[in-house]
Order: structure tokens, then sequence, then C-alpha cells
């Protein structure tokens, strides 16, 4: 087998065990959410915290783009990260329930920008585009993470043993493969944050990745609670598991989708399936039309963050891990406002109303996308 072949493999396993870890605590909002006894608004508050811990970490995370090669913080976050998941699930009071959700999210805004240097790098290296298909890994890691949970739940196993599984099957498997990631992947010029006036290409790719960061982040806290709340299910994991099977299946396919009709359609593609998914659930809460409606978002959604981070590579000025974590930023301020505002909104109105945001998020994908691909004509 090829070393590059290799690498996939092993930058895949990365994308897949985060997704694991993200979907063991999403499946699982519910149960903190009763444990603590938090109202919609108070389960908002506590979301933030995982936003704001993102941003405290952006000087650290441009400091380790510029200085070096993703493998190590690659690793040492996965570690963190792993252990903030243990740290929740034992959580008996709100404050060690907060600094364990700010591990959580400062460790994953590290391997976020780790991993993706580690794709889009290894991308030169094949003809065919490559990313979405590790994408499809994260949320394929996200459905696995989903069955494991829905399983649980039914058996009525504690969320206790639940994380203490994850984390040692993550730690295994991260650990086994370091040996496979890519090495010396740091550029020598492009690292260094220019002050100025702000960069077009930045700013247009970073607002497409905000509005995904909204939806995708606002979907991942609030479809278990939307399903148990407004739909009524006892299993209240099965509209979350749908979504993650849509976007597994439609970024699997994707760089198939862009290779046919090009990436400024697949954008305007992606609009119409999450304002037409969203729309359902809305207008129809009972099951089926809401797990049909969640299923068309997901196949929508889905492509949104791989196009963003496959075009990181295009920029003129700055390398490809200083323009992911520059639009990274932009997705934590997006996780910062979505998932709060959805909290926010719903104890105001109702989750339903809520859920409105994200046709308004899905509609600028539109018109965004349109002003990017002008600037890169030009």
């Amino acid at each position: 087998m090829e070393l590059k072949v290799k690498q996939r493999i092993a930058i895949g396993i990365y994308f897949f065990f985060s997704g694991v870890c993200f979907s063991t605590w999403a499946s699982r909002i519910p149960n903190v959410k009763d444990f603590f006894q938090f109202n919609e608004a108070e389960l908002g508050n506590l979301l933030m915290v995982m936003p704001i811990a993102s941003v405290f970490g952006l000087p650290f995370s441009g400091w380790l783009v510029s200085r070096f090669n993703s493998r190590p913080p690659l690793l040492i976050s996965f570690f963190i990260y792993a252990i903030s998941l243990l740290g929740i699930g034992f959580s008996e009071n709100l404050w060690s329930l907060v600094l364990s959700l700010a591990g959580f999210s400062f460790s994953l805004r590290i391997i976020n920008i780790a991993m993706n240097t580690q794709a889009v790098t290894l991308q030169k290296e094949f003809t065919k585009k490559i990313n979405g298909a590790f994408h499809g890994f994260w949320s394929l890691g996200g459905i696995v993470g989903l069955l494991v949970a829905t399983l649980l739940i039914k058996l009525e196993i504690s969320i206790q043993i639940h994380v203490v599984f994850v984390t040692i099957v993550t730690l295994i498997g991260t650990t086994t493969t370091y040996h496979l990631l890519l090495k010396n992947d740091k550029p020598k010029e492009g690292n260094k944050l220019i002050i100025g006036k702000p960069d077009p290409f930045i700013l247009y790719l970073g607002l497409i990745v905000f509005f995904a960061a909204v939806c995708e982040g606002g979907i991942y806290d609030w479809n278990a609670v939307y399903f148990k709340e407004v739909i009524n299910v006892e299993i209240f994991t099965i509209g979350y598991l749908c979504f993650m099977v849509c976007m597994t299946i439609s970024r699997f396919f994707s760089d198939l989708v862009i290779d046919r009709i090009g990436i400024e359609k697949t954008f305007i593609v992606s609009a119409f399936l999450i304002v037409t998914g969203i729309g359902t659930a809305i207008v129809f809460p009972k099951f089926w039309p809401a797990l049909i409606g969640f299923c068309i978002t997901g196949f929508g959604i889905a492509t949104i963050f791989p196009m963003a981070f496959s075009l990181s590579s295009a920029s003129k000025k700055y390398s490809v891990g200083m323009v992911i974590s520059l639009i990274s930023t932009y997705s934590i301020v997006g996780m910062l406002v979505g998932p709060p505002l959805i909290g926010y909104l719903a104890y105001l109105f109702h989750l339903r109303t809520a859920f409105i945001t994200f046709i308004f998020c899905g509609l600028m994908f539109i018109p965004i996308s349109k002003l990017f691909f002008k600037l890169q004509k030009n």
C-alpha cells in the first residue's frame, strides 16, 4: 500500500474519532439538561461555554500554526478532548461541567485546524478530490457515536459508563495511528497574520463558514431536544441519527458531485436543500415529516464545510494552516451565536419558531458564495 494511501486512512481515523466524541456529547445533552434541571435559556447559556472557550484558543491556535507542524498538536489536543468528554460525563456540579466543556471545545478548535491542515496538504498528492471524504469520516464517526448512544440510552446505561468506553476507544485509535500522519507540513511562508484592511478572500469564506456553523452547531445541539419536546419521541436521538446518516452519505459523494456540476452550483443546491428540509420540519411537526426534513437538511449542510476548507488552498496571501485558523474563527463565532440564540428564541417563542434561523442561514450561502467566486475570477 502506498504511503499516501496509509496517510489518507490515518487522517480519516482522526476525523472519525472526532465525530464519535462530538456526537457522544450531543446525544447526551438532553440527559445533562434533565440532570441539572436547565430550562431552554439556561441550556443556551451553558452551550455558550464552548464557543467562548474556542475564542480564547484563537491566539494559541495561530501560534501553533506558525510554529509547529500539525502532527504533535493534533495528538495532544485529542488527549485533552477525550479526557474532557470523560469530565462532562462525571460532572455533578455546574463548575466541573463548565470546565469540562471549556476543555472539550478548546481542544476541538486545535483538532479541527490540525486535521484540516493535514487533509488539504495531502490533497496535493491526489489528482481527484478527497477532502469531502475526510469530512464524511467525521460524520461516519458521528453516526457510530449516535448508534452507540441510542443503544445505551435504550438499555438505560449510565452516561458515566458511556463516556468511559468512548474515551478509551478514542485514545487507543488515535495513538496507534499517530505515526502515519503527515510530517513536516509547516509552510515556509504565509504563517503570519497581517493586520490591516480585511482580506476579502478570508471575509467571504469566513462568512460561509459562519452561517454553516450556525446551522450545523444549532442542529447538533438542538436536534435531540426538538425530537424529544416538539415531536415527543421517546428515543430522541433518532432524528439526530438520520440527520448524521444523510450528512455522511452526502460528504462521501460530495467530491463526485463537485466534479460533475462544479463547486459554485453545489453551494446553490446545498442552500435549497437546507431551506426545504428545515421548512418541512417546522411546518409539519410530526415524526415522519420532521425526520424526512432533517434528512434533506443533512444532505444540504454536509457539503458546506468541506467546500470551504478545500478552497482555503487558493489564498495568495496566507498558508493553508493560517487560512483554516482564520476562517475557523468565523466558525467559532457561528457556534457562539447559533446554539444559544436558538435557546433564547425557543424560550421567548417556541423551538419551532427558533428553527427559522436555519432557513435564513441556508439562504445566505447563495449571495455570499457568488461574491466569493466573483472575487476569484477578478
